[in-house]
């Protein structure tokens, strides 16, 4: 006969509030095979776990039931606490009574008689366990960050300072994202590049620190600690090797008429190119699209011509390379909403055609603002208007534009836009001082440090006009944008003659995020940003072993909340690392190999590719049968195998067919 202890958590008011736990442990005390049934009133506790292990002790428990939140709250807390009482931890059930019966339940009989039920099926459940030993997994103590932003860049710097070999992976000719094109940052109005800058390089010349850049990631194979990463690297035609960065070759190319993607099509470029000024590497890179002679395969090639170190090779092709890494953290970033496709696709997102963006030349977005007030943008710093250059007097910023949008955009806040708007109209007030700026906005959120004051700056001292509203139209009428709101304060219709106008698009996942996700086996929210495993307890992890997730890939966020997750994601890492080797759960899957029938519908249908086919073979050497074998390194424990089994011989261990049938016994 079992002995199995139960042990009911209040969790404070949380649970006590809506069961009676007194009824509870009265009632699943007579429960066969319970031998004590207790209640505290935080489970948690350092008193709540000494109460367990002294019942485990003093009962000779040999399972235990605690009914108390959500296992991914602190299940590894309850089992470390039976681990010490020196009972297996895998003999420990969490009966989740908050989440599944106290917080959705406001009738207390209701909720009581739930509870049992719950606690109930758990015990019967734990009754049929038996005892598992943790998966012993090596680990290749070699990182892999994907995206090289300012979140990458953090992230493969503390990896490597700490030690460790980084793979940093870059699709851009250049390191620092989002964070390189802005002229400078809230609340300190710092330049961003002299922030950057100097990381940058820092990376290039970090020892430890393998980078590539103009490349991507194509394929992910492996598991935690051991991971096979395939990455294509694109064709630069330009040794990096031989180039040092002269400029020779820009300088000479004929061919200057293709929009800047650095500068969001504010500015040209030549075919053959270097990104931005302080781009890490400070090597070219030649566009086959623009070039002359590899559309033709022929004539030009003045850049070859003009290089000093025979750097240039026409002929050069892409090529794949494989990196083996041990933890992967993922920092792809964001990508402004445009709101200009948005009209022409077939999704329900009707877009803002009244805002006239992508039609109307002085109606830009947050970014493109960005690159015109930079010192190293197009103009060289100089806020002017796109259409004709001139300098511009009133301009409008219009906040929340796709953000907190359910019907044309996205439901959620971009959490950054209040604070570069007030940035914005401080720019443009510091660099032409009879400028007038003027913000149509819903809410003020300035949730930092030093973020209301900063907002407040904008106001008092640099006379920023907000007006809480939204605009409901925007048209040209000569030289002017005709920027028609309203302003809800005062009940007010506003119109603004306009030079330019603003405005602070949703932000969202960069494009291609999505597919590494899928290669990554990560999950994605209904927004499209990585889902994390727990949004408080392990906000940088995600539900894959061994990868994590930070900055904006994983939600909208500022510079100061980007490196602090990036540090917390290569934390993480490095506690792996710290490591001689993982311990995993072993509630993985396994076949019956004697059962198999051959058929590997399981080999096709897992999605972790934890599964292979294979043969066993007799001493002689000759085949005895083929079956399929489960991989435990790379097993999730998800249970796809288990129910596409025709053969019924997949199982995972923790939830085994004798655990569950017993439990809908229970239920009869």
């Amino acid at each position: 006969m079992s002995r199995i202890g139960v042990f009911v958590c209040w969790c404070g008011e949380n649970i006590a509030r809506t069961v009676d736990v007194d009824c509870v442990v009265q009632e699943v005390g007579k429960i066969a095979g319970v031998k004590c049934a207790v209640n505290y009133k935080y489970m948690c506790s350092d008193p709540g776990q000494t109460l367990i292990k002294t019942k485990i002790k003093e009962e000779k428990l040999d399972a235990i039931v605690v009914a108390a939140c959500s296992p991914h709250m602190h299940q590894n807390t309850f089992r470390a606490a039976a681990a010490a009482a020196g009972l297996n931890p895998y003999l420990v059930k969490i009966a989740n009574i908050r989440e599944h019966c106290s917080w959705v339940h406001p009738n207390r009989e209701e909720a009581t008689t739930k509870a049992i039920s719950i606690i109930s099926l758990a015990v019967e459940r734990v009754r049929h366990r038996r005892a598992l030993n943790p998966i012993k997994v090596p680990i290749l103590k070699r990182a892999l960050v994907i995206g090289g932003g300012v979140a990458g860049i953090q992230a493969a710097l503390d990896i490597a300072d700490a030690g460790h070999e980084v793979v940093l992976v870059e699709r851009n000719p250049s390191i620092g994202g989002k964070m390189a094109g802005l002229s400078e940052t809230f609340p300190t109005l710092d330049c961003s590049q002299c922030i950057l800058t100097p990381r940058m390089v820092e990376v290039a010349q970090h020892g430890r620190i393998k980078l590539h850049t103009w490349s991507e990631i194509i394929g992910v194979e492996g598991y935690v600690g051991n991971f096979t990463v395939k990455i294509r690297k694109k064709a630069r035609y330009v040794d990096i090797t031989k180039c040092t960065g002269c400029g020779e070759c820009w300088t000479h190319c004929p061919s200057k008429r293709t929009p800047s993607e650095f500068d969001y099509g504010l500015g040209m470029r030549t075919a053959i190119y270097v990104p931005f000024p302080q781009a890490v590497p400070a090597r070219p890179v030649i566009d086959p699209e623009a070039c002359i002679r590899l559309k033709r395969g022929k004539g030009c090639g003045l850049c070859a011509q003009n290089c000093g170190t025979k750097a240039i090779n026409y002929e050069d092709k892409e090529e794949i390379v494989t990196e083996q890494v041990g933890a992967i953290v993922v920092s792809t970033g964001f990508e402004l909403f445009d709101i200009s496709l948005r009209a022409q696709d077939n999704s329900c997102l009707s877009g803002y055609p009244e805002y006239g963006y992508g039609e109307l030349p002085d109606v830009i977005d947050g970014l493109k603002f960005e690159r015109l007030a930079s010192a190293s943008g197009p103009t060289g710093g100089e806020i002017v208007r796109p259409s004709d250059k001139k300098v511009p007097k009133d301009v409008v910023f219009v906040q929340c534009v796709g953000s907190r949008d359910p019907a044309h955009g996205m439901p959620y806040c971009s959490k950054i836009c209040c604070m570069y708007t007030a940035k914005h109209s401080m720019l443009l007030k510091h660099k032409i001082h009879d400028a007038q700026a003027h913000v149509f906005y819903i809410d003020v959120r300035a949730a930092g440090k030093g973020y209301e004051e900063f907002y407040r700056r904008a106001v008092e001292q640099d006379g920023t006009n907000y007006y809480r509203g939204r605009v409901s139209r925007i048209v040209r009428e000569g030289e002017k944008l005709v920027v028609s709101g309203v302003d809800t304060v005062t009940s007010e219709q506003i119109t603004i003659n306009a030079d330019m106008v603003v405005l602070a698009t949703a932000i969202r996942p960069s494009k291609g995020a999505q597919e590494v996700g899928q290669m990554l086996n990560i999950g994605v929210d209904g927004n499209g940003f990585f889902n994390e495993s727990h949004p408080k307890l392990r906000p940088v992890e995600t539900n894959t072993k061994g990868i994590f997730v930070c900055g904006a890939c994983q939600a909208p966020k500022d510079i100061p909340e980007t490196v602090a997750q990036a540090s917390a994601a290569a934390s993480k890492v490095l506690i792996m690392f710290a490591q001689g080797e993982l311990t995993r759960d072993p509630e993985v899957a396994s076949i019956n190999e004697r059962l198999c029938a051959a058929c590997f519908t399981c080999v096709r249908a897992c999605p972790y590719h934890a599964i292979e086919e294979a043969e066993i073979r007799g001493r002689d050497g000759k085949l005895i049968k083929r079956t399929a074998r489960v991989n435990p390194g790379l097993c999730m424990g998800c249970g796809t195998c288990v129910a596409i089994c025709p053969s019924k011989c997949a199982e995972i261990d923790g939830f085994s067919d004798e655990e569950i049938y017993s439990m809908l016994e229970v239920l009869k």
